[in-house]
């Protein structure tokens, strides 16, 4: 499916702006263009969680091969320097397609073809580069330098002054990079590695460039590798924080193949499309440990690579896709009971951070979505055990919802209605903050918040009941929150309000936040306003790949999200469209117009842009106005969550 050629690969634009993505489910990654050329800080081979899931470093950025063949030299790097792109390798790439979540590069060399691998070992810290000289009338000798790092994977290097002790170990190279830093193996059973130590200045990255980062950077060679393959033959480096890593490469692209069966085989799609069997791999390289001294068996997601750790807000609303829809509830299971032991005063984290073990509470809406999540859990599964164990955890988060928690928090007695925020902090998923400015600080009752709040209500009402406990109270209150919802409904418009109860009054702006009271479980809305909802998002919010944040119409709206980061987070919810919302547009339009193929056909775009931008993955945002460029992350773990639970949703056999 995902399988390019010359016309792709030979153009530097078009195979610079598609990338790939390997993980090792801790936290590390390997990613980069189809190209070669290093367009963002966080592109290298090894980018290891020293903290998994977190704690996120650049230990090796690229390696350079040289190719002789037939007596020619032959350069497949290609890099990106402040005044030149030299060498130019992708002009001898005939060929870049994915193995599962595997990038294969193909390079032409005379009559002679060379292909390249890359993977991670799942749980290790290690990546494999593997050649293989799949054709050719004579042995190729090939020459890789590796270049080298050791910098937090949001940072820039600077190396001057910088020296690295590279010294010799069995069968390869360790890398000290300063006093108490962690080693870095490179390796190999079957090649001779030199040491070296010449860093190579002035990379420029250009997706830094466009977003106004900095964009030039130093790396260390700290290595070359030297062997002559004859034809058929092939050899690994091992990149590796570990000295015991494996060095068998065969063994460890036949694992990784084995894993990514299983997956396959977990999901039960073997009738499924490609795109949405493929779709099945990107799932689980969003799952990670989040390993603890009390919880070893801690399970967690990651909110999209490269730049995103794992938020609560995001693990919730991927969960059910991620894990249901693939057949993996045990791991379901796990990140519900880790979640569960981090709740304080009845919230969830909103997010981990990349240094310190403090978990920032600072949403409304992700433990509202941790309820919707167990509320699958329990439907998909009927495990009732958990639900026992987590039941007193979800009273207390209604018992501190009622009374009062962090930032204003708390039910009004008089409507039953959940209001939030404080001047100066973004509490909802529009969550834009620069500086002192929250672009939509949405302070008040939010539509989303309150339909999240009704259906958890409802959802606790059905636990109790099935448990054997009290339903009353709970249904009780979803009741009065079935009738104070009323208040949302702009009749002149004849669609929700955004916020009402705020410091200026109800907002009217238009946005897909209303969406939500459609497509939950549980409706507070009447069945007409469900339609128009719907009607009015398709008619003024739906693009190919997602739903805007804003109307086009609003004096507020940006159709492009580019330039400083001023720029960009002024326009993250103010028009920007974001994939995630795509799955509850469908799920909302199969509700009220009961139309599966009709509700599917929505998906169509997103499922192509597999092979757009991420490759095998779906992009976070998108530009509001055509043709609707794919921004932010490449890979976003609810992007990739909604679209696999919609296409289930809305599949023939349901």
């Amino acid at each position: 499916m995902l399988d390019f050629g010359r016309e792709l690969c030979s153009s530097l634009p078009a195979a610079g702006d598609r990338e790939w993505l390997v993980t090792n489910g801790r936290g590390s990654y390997a990613m980069g263009t189809v190209s070669g050329v290093r367009t963002r800080r966080y592109h290298g081979l090894l980018v290891a969680a020293l903290n998994p899931p977190l704690g996120r470093t650049l230990l090796v950025a690229q390696t350079d091969e040289t190719a002789t063949y037939d007596g020619q030299d032959y350069a497949l790097a290609t890099h990106r320097w402040a005044d030149a792109v030299s060498p130019r390798g992708h002009r001898h790439l005939d060929r870049f397609h994915l193995e599962g979540t595997v990038p294969v590069w193909t390079y032409t060399c005379g009559d002679a073809l060379l292909e390249k691998r890359v993977w991670m070992a799942q749980g290790e810290h290690t990546t494999y580069v593997q050649y293989r000289l799949v054709r050719g009338r004579k042995p190729m000798t090939l020459r890789v330098k590796t270049l080298v790092n050791h910098r937090d994977h949001h940072a820039t290097t600077d190396g001057h002054g910088w020296t690295m002790d590279v010294s010799s170990v069995e069968k390869g190279l360790r890398v000290n990079a300063y006093d108490g830093a962690a080693p870095l193996y490179l390796r190999s059973a079957d090649a001779d590695a030199e040491p070296a130590h010449d860093w190579y200045r002035d990379f420029f990255l250009s997706t830094e460039a466009d977003r106004g980062l900095d964009a030039h950077e130093d790396h260390l060679h700290a290595a070359t590798v030297e062997c002559t393959l004859a034809p058929q033959d092939s050899t690994s480096l091992v990149f590796s924080t570990s000295p015991e890593a494996s060095l068998d490469g065969a063994a460890a692209l036949d694992a990784q193949r084995t894993h990514e069966t299983e997956r396959l085989g977990q999901a039960d799609l073997d009738e499924a499309p490609a795109d949405v069997q493929h779709l099945v791999r990107a799932a689980d390289q969003f799952v990670v440990d989040r390993r603890a001294p009390d919880d070893p068996d801690g399970t967690s997601i990651i909110a999209g690579y490269p730049w995103f750790g794992d938020w609560g807000r995001d693990t919730m609303v991927a969960l059910p896709g991620l894990t249901l829809t693939t057949g993996r509830p045990e791991v379901a299971a796990q990140i519900l009971r880790t979640y569960g032991r981090y709740v304080d005063r009845g919230m969830i984290p909103n997010r981990f951070p990349d240094e310190g073990d403090a978990p920032e509470y600072n949403t409304v809406d992700a433990t509202l979505w941790y309820v919707e999540a167990i509320r699958a859990y329990v439907s998909a599964t009927d495990d009732l055990d958990l639900l026992r164990t987590l039941f007193p955890v979800l009273q207390d988060i209604v018992d501190w919802h009622e009374r009062g928690t962090r930032y204003g928090i708390r039910v009004d007695p008089n409507d039953g209605l959940l209001r939030a925020g404080e001047p100066g902090v973004q509490l909802t998923w529009m969550d834009a903050k620069v500086d002192d400015w929250v672009v939509t600080p949405r302070i008040g009752k939010p539509v989303e918040v309150n339909a999240l709040w009704y259906n958890a209500l409802r959802a606790l009402a059905d636990f109790a009941d099935r448990l054997g406990k009290d339903a009353a109270p709970f249904a009780e209150r979803a009741d009065r929150i079935e009738t104070s919802f009323d208040q949302f409904w702009d009749t002149n418009r004849g669609y929700a309000y955004d916020v009402i109860d705020g410091p200026d009054g109800p907002d009217d702006r238009l946005r897909p936040n209303q969406i939500f009271a459609v497509s939950l479980s549980h409706s507070p809305l009447s069945p007409q306003q469900q339609e128009k909802v719907v009607d009015t998002c398709a008619s003024a919010l739906l693009t190919p790949h997602g739903l805007r944040s804003l109307a086009p119409d609003d004096p507020a709206y940006e159709g492009r999200y580019e330039g400083g980061r001023e720029e960009r987070d002024g326009a993250y919810h103010q028009g920007t469209v974001w994939g995630w919302l795509l799955g509850p547009f469908v799920k909302a339009h199969l509700r009220v117009h009961d139309d599966p193929d009709t509700a599917r056909s929505f998906l169509a775009p997103l499922r192509r842009h597999l092979a757009g931008h991420g490759l095998g993955q779906i992009s976070e945002i998108f530009d509001g106005d055509a043709p609707f460029c794919p921004r932010g992350t490449p890979a976003q773990a609810w992007s990739v969550a909604q679209l696999l639970e919609a296409w289930t949703l809305t599949a023939p056999d349901n």
